[in-house]
């Protein structure tokens, strides 16, 4: 039986190049992140491995391997396309696929202050047209984003009590208008599916890729563009509404009740990430800003 996660340590993946990519075995490795579903070890410069941590992660990166090479090439940013495969090992015990991608220059922009974030708030917005477009019907599924922001009421309610009680009624005030606003009546488009900023990365003053596609499904753009709340202060937002609004008015259900919708989806990701604040301490950091985003207010302080 695989344990539920396991410990995914730099000895492992050099252990698993000697294996299967030989030729790279000899480069330095470096730990470099320890998410939710995966471990990203750097692969000298220019690469990196991603390797899953637990079976969840595994699928979610089958789902990258199958669908990023078919959206890179519209998208006006570098994603992660597997540049090498790697197979589970009966041999080293470790029972998933992973994968080599190339190495993106930059930090997480959940560690930029938000005010720096704005330069490129019109270019995270062209990604999200360029992105929203038609998915085929086998686009890979997922129930929990995508989908009408109504059926995460029982998550949302679950995850009320993350939030100072303080903030309840008008976190339920606009739960409750994101779920009355007019549902989405376009085609499916393809998503990311968690473009929250830990998972955009920045150089500088530029937005240098956009990763982790794990999540990527089909649905109403509403479940990723509720992003703006978390990744952006008010300048950021507006630059990236108005220029979403500009390129993306084609009949597809681009219209106020798709941002209601939007918000909502922020406030469901804003409660998410409160959830796990010793593993992952960076998304408290981004669960800070956006509730000062959606009430106008700091969690620790009076409101």
């Amino acid at each position: 039986m695989v344990a539920a996660d396991l410990d995914v340590t730099v000895d492992l993946a050099r252990s698993l190049l000697e294996e299967q990519h030989p030729d790279l075995a000899d480069r330095p490795l470096e730990l470099v992140a320890n998410g939710w579903d995966n471990v990203m070890v750097r692969l000298g410069d220019d690469l990196a491995l991603r390797l899953p941590r637990r079976e969840l992660g595994a699928q979610l990166m089958r789902n990258e391997h199958h669908v990023l090479p078919l959206l890179a090439p519209r998208l006006p940013v570098p994603v992660p396309v597997p540049v090498r495969v790697g197979a589970p090992s009966t041999a080293l015990g470790y029972p998933w696929p992973w994968g080599i991608v190339r190495w993106a220059d930059g930090v997480p922009a959940a560690t930029v202050p938000p005010a720096r974030r704005t330069a490129w708030a019109e270019h995270l917005a062209r990604v999200f047209v360029a992105l929203h477009q038609p998915a085929p019907e086998d686009a890979p599924g997922n129930r929990f984003r995508g989908i009408p922001v109504a059926e995460r009421s029982a998550t949302f309610d679950d995850r009320l009590a993350l939030l100072p009680e303080r903030l309840h009624a008008p976190a339920r005030d606009l739960w409750a208008d994101a779920t009355d606003a007019p549902g989405y009546d376009g085609v499916p488009v393809w998503l990311h599916g968690d473009p929250h900023p830990a998972n955009l990365v920045a150089d500088g003053d530029r937005l240098s890729a956009v990763i982790d596609f794990g999540d990527v499904t089909s649905g109403d753009p509403a479940s990723d563009l509720g992003a703006m709340w978390l990744v952006f202060d008010a300048e950021g937002r507006d630059r990236f509404r108005r220029a979403v609004d500009r390129h993306a008015r084609d009949g597809r259900g681009w219209d106020a009740g798709m941002w209601r919708r939007a918000q909502g989806w922020a406030l469901l990701y804003t409660t998410i990430c409160f959830s796990y604040p010793d593993t992952h301490p960076i998304m408290v950091g981004v669960g800070e800003h956006a509730i000062e985003q959606l009430f106008g207010c700091r969690r620790r302080t009076a409101g």
